[in-house]
């Protein structure tokens, strides 16, 4: 059901600047080009908020899994732009192989075409999360109407073919507008950051990969991979079938267990 959507303080206070500004500008006519100003500062702390996938600023925003997750040394694996039909199959083998569980956010029109790889993560128990149906590249420009539009495409398109509605939303890029934040209240689902990325699309050396993902590697972190638009090795292999089993490797070694986010925050069936 829909959540109650409270604005952040941030967005509490632009509405505030928002209103104080067009009511200056009524009562007092002279004081417009201070109006505009601290209207044009506003929208730029906005605009800065929203090109920064870990701010908080205009809402909450999962960054870390909370402290009991950590306290029982959990981590989250979490994988985007999927399903992939080459490279997805393998990932979840290697995933088998290491008892570890993940969180897969897949695209809406790519599950459309290959909704058996969505089916076989719910089945080898990992979970399904929207990644947003377009994955559009400009998705943090899009008004109210077509964000809402595209959000619940996804996430009827991923509960229709899996059985399990999607709990989290991660944004293309992690780039989102202060119009995302009451249209996930009304979808009841919650963002998801993370707290350090492979650069796996751009990125195709897969030492430097794993090292952006395991330096300071500890409980309560989400790593960000990816199995669609991941960038080749030399070898001319998706990166992320490299990185697995080295990080895989380190996690154990680590005494860290690879949970889904659901699992770790014990929302819904996990």
């Amino acid at each position: 059901m829909p959540q109650a959507w409270r604005p952040s303080p941030t967005l509490r206070i632009s509405f505030a600047v928002h209103a104080g500004a067009a009511l200056g500008a009524l009562l007092a006519p002279g004081v417009w080009p201070w109006a505009l100003g601290a209207f044009a500062a506003n929208q730029a702390l906005l605009t800065a908020a929203g090109l920064l996938p870990r701010s908080s600023l205009l809402g909450a925003n999962l960054i870390r899994l909370p402290a009991a997750a950590s306290a029982r040394r959990e981590i989250a694996l979490t994988i985007d732009d999927g399903p992939d039909p080459e490279v997805t199959p393998r990932v979840l083998d290697l995933l088998d192989a290491a008892g570890a569980r993940a969180s897969f956010f897949c695209i809406g029109h790519r599950a459309r075409r290959f909704p058996a790889l969505c089916r076989q993560i719910v089945a080898r128990g990992h979970r399904v999360e929207n990644h947003g149906d377009s994955h559009s590249l400009i998705f943090a420009t899009f008004g109210m109407r077509r964000l809402r539009a595209d959000i619940a495409a996804a996430q009827a398109t991923l509960a229709d073919i899996t059985g399990q509605a999607p709990c989290f939303f991660r944004p293309t890029a992690g780039l989102r507008s202060p119009l995302l934040d009451p249209v996930l209240a009304q979808l009841d689902l919650r963002l998801a950051a993370w707290t350090r990325r492979a650069y796996d699309t751009r990125e195709g050396d897969p030492q430097r990969v794993c090292q952006r993902l395991t330096r300071g590697l500890g409980p309560g972190d989400i790593l960000l991979l990816h199995d669609g638009n991941a960038a080749r090795s030399q070898a001319g292999e998706a990166v992320l079938l490299t990185v697995l089993p080295q990080l895989l490797q380190t996690i154990a070694e680590n005494r860290l267990e690879p949970v889904t986010l659901a699992a770790a925050l014990s929302l819904r069936s996990s």
